[in-house]
């Protein structure tokens, strides 16, 4: 019988032959191939999950104001109010894993569902999908190019307005009022401010829409601040807030808010609050003494309650000037303190 002569073959060259073998049988395959709807679905849940018990719809109502002065078309309008709330949504599922939060909107914080690394890949996608969305505006090459400027340049201050809250609490140093207000400009007013600036920067100067000349920065700011002061001021007064939120969860958090600084600049020899935040979660009854501290010893709460009625009464001022706006002055209406939203 004739024995089959096998040529030797180096090792390595084999393993190499194998490995293109198997490569030239799954490459063609798998460049026809695109993600499975249902894996577009799984990456997105713990977004799907917040946004299916949504907010109160403020920031929408506003940029609805908004465009009774700029007169966007409707479509585009639309399109912007959407990327609004998908970066605004993103922003919370990122805020309650910085923060800790266990609630958000009354329901468990996405996180302590999906976990942290899901919902943070989730929350990031978001981030590249606006721009996806933002494609769907009629725009030049030019005109998106602005647009893309103009978010970018928000979500860069929002980050930075984010990271000094997160700064201040891990460093247990409180800042000063102006400070707060600054952070406040970068991180609540960033998402006021992106609508106004799309729509101030894009479309005043498209054919066959009327230029508007005036300067909505200060507005959009005055709002901001408002929001969040106000915010605040109910996480920690309002029985509402309790219930979808937690009771006083911004003391859990360790978070010095704005009725917070007051008080612990009023005193400066009273470590009662400092000492709490640093110990965190704060007990019901501890919080509760917190409350009357802030109440009737340092009068926190009746000083940030002066504090709206001034950036309200700055409001209404600014309005005003601008040519008046019911829709915007009805939303302040409803902001007032003691109005639920």
């Amino acid at each position: 019988m004739q024995t089959l002569k096998v040529p030797r073959v180096n090792a390595s060259t084999l393993t190499f032959t194998a490995n293109e073998m198997c490569l030239a049988n799954i490459l063609p395959t798998a460049s026809t191939l695109s993600p499975a709807p249902g894996d577009e679905a799984a990456l997105l849940k713990p977004f799907t999950y917040t946004t299916a018990r949504p907010g109160k719809g403020v920031r929408k109502r506003l940029l609805t104001a908004l465009n009774l002065w700029m007169k966007v078309p409707q479509a585009d309008m639309e399109c912007i109010a959407k990327v609004v709330s998908m970066l605004h949504d993103a922003s919370l599922m990122l805020d309650d894993i910085e923060d800790g939060s266990q609630l958000r909107r009354g329901q468990p914080a996405a996180h302590t569902i999906y976990g942290v690394p899901h919902t943070v890949n989730a929350a990031t996608y978001i981030h590249t999908l606006v721009y996806q969305k933002l494609s769907e505006l009629k725009f030049t090459r030019g005109e998106y190019r602005d647009l893309v400027t103009i978010v970018t340049d928000e979500l860069v201050c929002l980050h930075h307005g984010q990271s000094s809250d997160i700064l201040w609490r891990d460093s247990f140093r409180c800042p000063s009022e102006a400070e707060y207000v600054v952070m406040v400009k970068n991180k609540t007013g960033g998402l006021f401010e992106n609508g106004r600036e799309t729509y101030d920067g894009l479309f005043n100067h498209r054919p066959g829409h009327s230029p508007v000349s005036r300067n909505y920065v200060l507005l959009a700011d005055l709002i901001g601040i408002h929001f969040q002061i106000r915010d605040d001021y109910m996480n920690l007064q309002s029985l509402e807030y309790t219930s979808s939120k937690g009771f006083a969860e911004d003391l859990d958090e360790g978070k010095f808010s704005f009725p917070i600084i007051h008080a612990v600049h009023v005193d400066t020899s009273n470590r009662l609050i400092l000492d709490t935040l640093k110990d965190r979660p704060v007990p019901p009854a501890l919080k509760r003494q917190i409350i009357n501290y802030l109440k009737y010893d340092t009068k926190s709460f009746d000083y940030t309650r002066s504090i709206l009625e001034a950036l309200e009464a700055k409001i209404t001022h600014e309005v005003a000037i601008l040519g008046g706006n019911t829709e915007l002055s009805g939303i302040i209406k409803d902001l007032h303190v003691g109005t639920a939203i």
